[in-house]
């Protein structure tokens, strides 16, 4: 049975990440609060539990699960090369809404789906996921709902789509935005933009230096 833990009583946001935790590490899934939208989340080191994840979204492994990170540090381990558009995003929008589509490092023992050796990875602005996601580590999160129905953005949102699928909710009240993160792909020389979101493309140009046009927004990943 899934349970859901209110993050903003102190004992109850205790209880729910040490659950969440727990849940997360013997292979199960958790839905967690974020400030884009509410996150469905698995360990992003174990196939199935992500294989779970795709499965309780009903989503096929064309579409391939990003990973949430808690620190500017942990992109090191994960990435095949840092690059300085990468660093000089890094700096301006982590922790928030923009997420890095990069060449992931060749020794990862991962399976996040047909991602043909890309990864997607944001941090977020969230108390709740990031203290989650420094005890964890990295996580694959997709957003919370079934695909083809809006994201959530409370909790119980979540739950009515995804119900018993899920171990743990953990409720840190309407998200912030309510919006998907802005998408660039780095996995070229041309940074482009895959979806505008909770960053703007003007934000992403001027840190990059690229005017917006330029920064060509084709369909999502």
């Amino acid at each position: 049975m899934s349970i859901v833990y209110d993050c903003s009583d102190p004992d109850s946001r205790a209880a729910g990440l040490t659950a969440a935790r727990t849940t997360l590490k013997s292979g199960r899934l958790a839905v967690i609060p974020t400030d884009t939208v509410y996150g469905l989340a698995a360990d992003a080191f174990d196939s199935g539990a992500v294989a779970d994840l795709l499965a309780a979204k009903r989503r096929g492994r064309d579409m391939p699960v990003p990973v949430l990170v808690g620190s500017w540090n942990t992109i090191d381990g994960l990435v095949f090369s840092v690059s300085q558009h990468a660093r000089d995003l890094i700096r301006a929008f982590w922790p928030g809404g923009l997420s890095l589509v990069v060449q992931q490092a060749p020794s990862l023992a991962w399976d996040l789906g047909d991602a043909r050796g890309t990864v997607m990875l944001r941090m977020p602005l969230h108390p709740v996921a990031l203290e989650l996601l420094r005890e964890v580590g990295p996580l694959a999160v997709s957003s919370a709902n079934v695909s083809g129905q809006a994201a959530a953005s409370t909790v119980q949102e979540a739950r009515d789509q995804l119900g018993e699928l899920v171990g743990v909710y953990l409720d840190g009240g309407p998200a912030d935005h309510g919006v998907p993160s802005t998408i660039v792909d780095l996995t070229s020389d041309s940074p482009r933009i895959l979806r505008e979101g909770a960053v703007s493309a003007d934000q992403v140009g001027e840190v990059l230096g690229i005017a917006p046009g330029d920064l060509t927004v084709r369909a999502p990943r």
